[in-house]
């Protein structure tokens, strides 16, 4: 993952757009677009957001209008628009899982990471949000981690504290 500041003038490596010209082959002529997400999805896994100047160098590429870029990249919760930690620790909030403490979970969460919904802690290693279903209601509250988006279930502040750790001391 590269750097997480405003990304305009990015180039993107040849092997990036390699992927993207294998995928844009599995679409007919002229419905390109069609490979819209799981290009922004390459791009988010490189550069670990989606920067205004690298979704204008998506479209461009896709030969589309920007604004068709970042009407799918904010209506989808799995893009990130601004820079994210390392590990993004994602709680179930929807009514199951706040009825047996996500939203208790939340709050110790900001406070053991030291950070606000959204924001980043200092060294760069964490962040947090309260997403919708994770489709897991009868093993609340639930969360998952990204990259790799490891979910767990039946969360205690206990548990949570205990994956924090776990993540603090990976390489």
């Amino acid at each position: 993952m590269l750097s997480v500041t405003e990304q305009r003038g990015v180039e993107f490596s040849s092997d990036l757009i390699a992927q993207f010209d294998d995928i844009a082959t599995r679409y007919p002529e002229g419905k390109q677009k069609s490979a819209l997400l799981p290009i922004l999805h390459l791009v988010q896994a490189e550069y670990g957001w989606l920067s205004p100047g690298v979704m204008d160098q998506v479209a461009a590429y896709l030969n589309i209008k920007p604004i068709e870029v970042y009407e799918v990249a904010t209506f989808y919760t799995m893009f990130f628009l601004r820079p994210q930690g390392k590990y993004v620790l994602e709680v179930c909030r929807t009514g199951p899982c706040c009825l047996v403490g996500a939203e208790k979970i939340m709050e110790h969460i900001e406070k053991s990471l030291g950070v606000k919904e959204g924001e980043v802690t200092e060294d760069g290693k964490f962040s947090w949000r309260g997403v919708e279903c994770l489709a897991a209601c009868g093993m609340a509250p639930v969360l998952q981690i990204g990259p790799e988006y490891t979910f767990y279930e039946k969360l205690t502040e206990q548990s949570v504290d205990q994956l924090i750790e776990e993540l603090k001391n990976k390489a």
